[in-house]
């Protein structure tokens, strides 16, 4: 019988070590739901919240975000920490950041093309912020709208009213720029 007791004893190892192998795996190839800010997700590696601050930053990197998208423009209230004060904090704390300002309102193409860039080159998981989450959530669907090989209009809305913002006014938009999306390739 000490041959099967060293059966069981490996067979407990191996069993242990095959979950633990695992749980390492989730961790790190699946970021768990952030912690440092309150947020939604809108699409693979797209976050939105409300305004965040200097001092939230090095906690999304501790959350394994790679990037920060700056939707409030600057001015907008008095005490909101402005773009460059971000931008620095970010680098501090090892984030890359882009601005792309929205004004309240209809969002300008100017505003949606400077988000796609913004989306095409920064690395991923990122955030996008502004006062509440709304223009940073809208304009995210104009800009998913537009890519090529992009989200279609349901999925688009779902992510949006799963965020917690409405979309309704924007479908005819949405679909719009769906219909003049470039081909993918």
């Amino acid at each position: 019988m000490p041959g099967l007791k060293g059966s069981f004893f490996i067979a407990v190892l191996a069993g242990a070590t095959a979950v633990m192998g695992w749980a390492a795996y989730q961790r790190f190839a699946h970021p768990p739901l952030p912690r440092a800010v309150p947020m939604k997700l809108l699409a693979d590696g797209v976050w939105v919240s409300e305004q965040i601050g200097p001092a939230q930053l090095p906690l999304l990197q501790q959350d394994r975000f790679a990037a920060v998208v700056d939707l409030r423009p600057d001015g907008e209230v008095a005490g909101q920490p402005s773009s460059s004060d971000m931008a620095d904090a970010a680098a501090r704390a090892g984030l890359a950041f882009s601005y792309a300002p929205v004004p309240h309102g209809v969002i300008p193409d100017q505003a949606v093309s400077a988000l796609q860039k913004a989306l095409a080159s920064q690395p991923r998981p990122l955030l996008l912020y502004c006062r509440s989450g709304r223009r940073a959530a809208r304009t995210w669907a104009l800009a998913e709208a537009s890519r090529a090989g992009g989200l279609d209009a349901e999925a688009i809305k779902r992510a949006v009213l799963a965020a917690g913002q409405p979309v309704d006014d924007l479908g005819p938009d949405i679909h719009a720029r769906i219909a003049a999306r470039p081909t993918p390739g």
